[in-house]
């Protein structure tokens, strides 16, 4: 088959359209015929090499999956051969405690297509079974492969560790992020008041359109003293961050007294100072949160049937320009998922 193969960690330019090995399923697998693979951040830190994370290599990045499935294990039941599927992006084990209690984004074996595994961007990528979710009948491959890591994400941290209420406001991130985008949406659908973050008038329009109620160009304004400005002094309740140590401060200073901080990544950085005195004084809560389970992307795609969530697509490229596609994540040029189309 053909594939994105990578040998050694290194910028875009190791990224190599080529040959690779068909993948072999076991009893319990199933062989999907890929359509189209959405690109991640983390397919950018996988290939630049992540230290103290060993990765397999030859390595075949993709998280986000979409296509058909061309064959299945003799112990395989529940799927069937020509269905159109997206793939849950995460990996575990099934039989642990955290599995068993609806929590397989703690299992300890967890892992993630296109990390220490194979991933989608080939013509042919294996899964378990378990991981195999039927596409609803008004998605295309495209969207169905821009719609799960970013949408359970966005899912998991606010729903199920910020928590989020009815009639909050919420400072989402870096809207023009897939990620930050979903976040939009699905607070919305929780009835919360949302101020948006981005680098540009082009992708803050954008984000209105997604249901923003305000916007903040952090290129040109503070964020927290923006903050302060729209709910007249009082702040948010719950910051949707993922951008690290460029905007850590000013997140922590955008919180109302008893607010939640909620934090699946640091695109910019990883070093984020925080007064000790600050965080007790005001009884702040700073969560991590990272991936979700196989029941929050069942959620999100039920707010998808309602028309309350629909994935934001960038920009759809020829599998075999992955590499410039990697060069417009990394410039944050793009407004929602940079997808990959596999013919």
């Amino acid at each position: 088959m053909k594939a994105i193969v990578y040998s050694e960690h290194g910028g875009p330019e190791v990224l190599r359209y080529t040959d690779a090995p068909d993948p072999q399923i076991g009893a319990d697998e199933v062989l999907v015929r890929v359509r189209a693979c959405a690109l991640n951040h983390l397919d950018l830190w996988i290939r630049k090499g992540i230290p103290g994370m060993p990765i397999p290599l030859p390595h075949i990045p993709g998280s986000d999956i979409a296509g058909e499935v061309a064959r299945v294990g003799e112990k395989v039941i529940n799927v069937k051969v020509g269905a159109r599927v997206m793939l849950q992006p995460g990996i575990s084990c099934g039989q642990c405690p955290k599995c068993l209690a609806g929590e397989d984004n703690f299992c300890r074996s967890y892992t993630l297509f296109g990390e220490r595994v194979d991933g989608g961007c080939a013509e042919y990528v294996k899964s378990p079974a378990v991981n195999v979710v039927p596409i609803p009948e008004k998605l295309s491959f495209d969207e169905a492969a821009a719609f799960p890591l970013v949408s359970l994400t966005a899912w998991h941290m606010l729903i199920t560790r910020a928590q989020l209420k009815p009639a909050e406001t919420v400072l989402v991130l870096a809207a023009g992020s897939g990620v930050g985008g979903a976040a939009i949406q699905i607070a919305k659908a929780a009835g919360a008041r949302v101020i948006a973050t981005a680098g540009s008038e082009e992708k803050l329009a954008k984000a209105r359109e997604l249901g923003a109620d305000a916007e903040i160009n952090h290129s040109k304004q503070e964020i927290s003293a923006e903050v302060k400005r729209l709910t007249d002094r009082r702040g948010v309740d719950v910051v949707f961050e993922h951008v690290g140590q460029a905007t850590w401060e000013q997140s922590i200073r955008s919180l109302v007294p008893g607010g939640r901080l909620v934090t699946c990544g640091a695109t910019t950085g990883y070093d984020g100072k925080l007064d000790i005195r600050y965080l007790f004084t005001r009884q702040l809560s700073i969560l991590g949160s990272f991936m979700g389970s196989k029941a929050d992307l069942f959620s999100a795609l039920e707010l998808f049937r309602r028309g309350l969530l629909k994935p934001v697509i960038d920009v759809v490229m020829p599998l075999a320009e992955c590499a410039a596609a990697h060069k417009r994540l990394e410039s944050r040029e793009q407004f929602g998922k940079i997808v990959l189309q596999v013919a």
